[in-house]
């Protein structure tokens, strides 16, 4: 009977770095073995590269169009590790390629008990729980679906309503929205009303 190959640290990191765009925290490094004391080593020895406090990026890996989105998701981390943030309103149109909007911050839902000493300049954070229906898991990291998106702008009514019947108009023809998806949506009366006009709109 063969012994069971040991795995060592090194690909114990890489495989939690693999599924979040080559990035990894610094307690992630710590419990599959990397001591602490040596993370500044690693980063002068050109394995790893600082991304933000506590958020290293394997340097090998390399990085991708989403490696933006895996950073913040492992910034809002809880103290379990566990992603707290969610991709929504102008981003999460962006990320699915609905309509022309292309935000300059970046708009993440986080819960309402959600803290942070500093946020980010680049990060737009709205507070509200999302429903598990509404949600899509990413290659590190969530984001909530187009309708959700439509609707939480809709109620913001921050963005130009253009851009909104562009985007329903182009979810609905490339199956990102079904009629069903709307139909079973679980919205406030306010939130009904106002998809249904822009429902109309787009039909118009």
């Amino acid at each position: 009977m063969k012994a069971k190959l040991k795995i060592t640290p090194e690909q114990e990191l890489f495989a939690i770095a693999e599924a979040q765009q080559g990035l990894f925290t610094a307690r992630q490094a710590i419990k599959v073995g990397f001591d602490k004391k040596n993370h500044s080593y690693h980063v002068k020895a050109g394995n790893w590269k600082r991304a933000y406090r506590g958020i290293y990026q394997l340097v090998r890996y390399p990085l991708s169009n989403d490696s933006e989105y895996a950073l913040w998701s492992l910034w809002s981390c809880d103290k379990d590790g566990v992603s707290q943030g969610v991709y929504s309103y102008d981003t999460a149109l962006s990320i699915n390629e609905l309509s022309d909007l292309n935000p300059s911050k970046i708009h993440m839902t986080v819960p309402p008990s959600f803290r942070r000493r500093e946020i980010p300049k680049i990060l737009v954070l709205h507070r509200g729980e999302l429903k598990p229906e509404e949600i899509e898991e990413r290659s590190g990291f969530r984001v909530t679906k187009s309708l959700r998106a439509i609707v939480d702008l809709l109620v913001a009514n921050s963005v130009s309503r253009d851009f909104l019947i562009q985007a329903l108009s182009e979810g609905l023809q490339r199956g990102l929205i079904s009629r069903r998806e709307i139909e079973k949506a679980r919205l406030t009366d306010n939130e009904r009303t106002l998809l249904s006009e822009l429902l109309i709109e787009v039909e118009a």
